[in-house]
């Protein structure tokens, strides 16, 4: 394989790894989120308020966790890729001989 190639490859690789861990990173956020919601609804639900409803609304949950999510998942995929780029960059330079 020509090393031109290979830089091509390993490339395509962390940006797949970056990827991979973006949604990975993603999807917990919004799970534990999720799991949040379930818990308060269910204490919520022990609960009587005045009317006798209990309620809990998702989005004040759900709608906090996407923001989050976002960016911790983008700062987590970022440094993969610019660990891998850097990584990439300086080993694949020419050395001297």
């Amino acid at each position: 394989m020509q090393p031109r190639a290979k830089v091509r490859l390993a490339r395509a690789l962390w940006i797949a790894w970056a990827v991979i861990v973006w949604n990975v990173v993603f999807d917990h956020v919004i799970v534990v989120a999720g799991r949040s919601y379930i818990h308060a609804a269910g204490l919520a639900a022990g609960r009587s308020r005045p009317d006798g409803r209990s309620l809990v609304l998702m989005d004040d949950y759900m709608r906090p966790a996407v923001t989050r999510g976002v960016w911790i998942a983008s700062a987590a995929a970022g440094l993969i890729l610019l660990t891998g780029l850097v990584t990439i960059r300086f080993g694949s330079k020419e050395r001297p001989r």
